[in-house]
């Protein structure tokens, strides 16, 4: 296990505190990462307004992917899903408080690509986002 990661990220990682079915979601959605095998569901459940109530999501990770998802899918409750489609790599990295490898961009970026696809689906915009959208 490299150095780089934080307790923190190494606890998010092993018992992430939102990994599952929400039950009563307003949107989900599937995505993968066919560089790595990663693949996840996102869970959200939204208010009539648009803000972020709950957030969960479900699948086969590995570590980058599943502690930088479950810290993400935390930060954003609260948020109107606008905000968003307006994160990139750059914000994930700020949420985790350091910098991936090269190898693990994608990973880092899953769930918030699966968050935003979420998004556009949901608001019926026919934007698909790819990992070229949120790497910066």
């Amino acid at each position: 296990m490299s150095q780089l990661y934080t307790e923190t990220f190494l606890e998010y990682a092993k018992n992430p505190p939102n990994k599952g079915i929400l039950e009563g979601a307003t949107i989900e959605h599937f995505e993968e990462n066919r560089n790595c095998g990663d693949a996840l569901t996102v869970f959200l459940k939204l208010d009539d307004v648009g803000t972020i109530l709950d957030f969960s999501f479900e699948g086969n990770t590995a570590i980058v992917t599943t502690a930088c998802t479950s810290i993400f899918g935390e930060s954003i409750i609260g948020m109107n899903i606008s905000d968003i489609l307006t994160m990139n790599e750059k914000t994930i990295l700020e949420m985790i408080g350091f910098q991936v490898s090269s190898r693990r961009k994608q990973a880092s970026v899953l769930g918030l690509l699966a968050t935003r696809n979420a998004i556009h689906t949901y608001l019926g915009n026919g934007v698909v986002d790819d990992f070229s959208d949120v790497l910066i």
